[in-house]
Formats: C-alpha cells, structure tokens, sequence
C-alpha cells in the first residue's frame, strides 16, 4: 500500500507539474504564436506532417506519456486544425510517435524499463527492440501518410 501510495503521488506530482506549464505556456500564447511561425515556415501539408512526426519522435523518447498529452497535445492541436487534419488522425499520429519514441535508443523510456524489469544490459534490450521498431515505424508513415486508417471508421459511424 505504501508502495501504491508512492507511485500514485508521484505520478500526481509530474501531472500538476505538466498543468502548470500548460497554464503558462497558453497564457503566453504560445500556441498561437507557434502558429504563425509554422504557418510562415512550413507551406505543404505533407512536409508539416513529417515535422510533426519527428517533433513527437523526441517528445515520446524524452517525456512520459500523461506529460506529453497534457504540455504538447494543447501546441499540435491548432497546428493540426490550420492544416486540415482531422483531430482523430492527429490524435492516432500522436500516440504511435510517442510510442515509437518509447523504444528509440538511446532514450527511449521503455528501454530504461525492460532492462531494468529483466536485469538485461541495455544493450541487449535494444538489439531485441530494433525488429519492433522497424515495424513500429512503417505504421507510424502508414498512420501519418494514410489519413483514411484512422478516420474511416469514425466516418462510417457518423
């Protein structure tokens, strides 16, 4: 029970820690002024989606995944309006690149875990990890580059 009660306060420390910069960050405007940066930079729609995918590639091998819903989901969502995304797409691109991210060496926070987990040296679990991660990545450009297999079905039941 102590245990639980640990984990649990820590896991609500970081989460009020990632509200608080999101309160800042929106205060500041940030969104709004990524916005207009990547408006003036970025013109092709397709290029956009490629930035992002990197973008979350780092956010997923260096946050934990209730941090990144909360700080980067609040930046990508009107990125992802301006450019015509559909939010159940966006949503499904941000999931499978924080994923990703997770299983990327050298940082990937699923690898720190499993060595850990099952007293294996790092460099191990990763030589293991790289036949996933290759699959892992063509879903993601599936996911990204094929709008129409994370939207199709909740098209078809609108």
């Amino acid at each position: 029970m102590t245990e639980c009660a640990l984990l649990v306060g820590g896991v609500l420390l970081i989460l009020g820690v990632a509200l608080g910069l999101t309160d800042f960050l929106i205060e500041a405007e940030v969104p709004d002024r990524l916005l207009d940066w990547v408006q003036s930079s970025i013109h092709n729609r397709l290029v956009f989606l490629l930035v992002l995918n990197l973008f979350l590639l780092v956010v997923g091998c260096l946050m934990d995944i209730y941090s990144a819903i909360i700080i980067v989901v609040p930046l990508i969502v009107p990125l992802g309006e301006a450019f015509g995304i559909h939010p159940v797409h966006l949503g499904i691109i941000f999931l499978a690149n924080l994923e990703l991210g997770y299983l990327t060496p050298p940082v990937g926070m699923n690898l720190f875990l499993a060595s850990y987990r099952f007293n294996k040296p790092m460099a191990e679990v990763t030589r293991s990890v790289i036949p996933m991660l290759l699959v892992l990545f063509i879903g993601v450009l599936l996911i990204t580059y094929v709008p129409l297999l994370s939207t199709f079905l909740p098209s078809w039941l609108d």
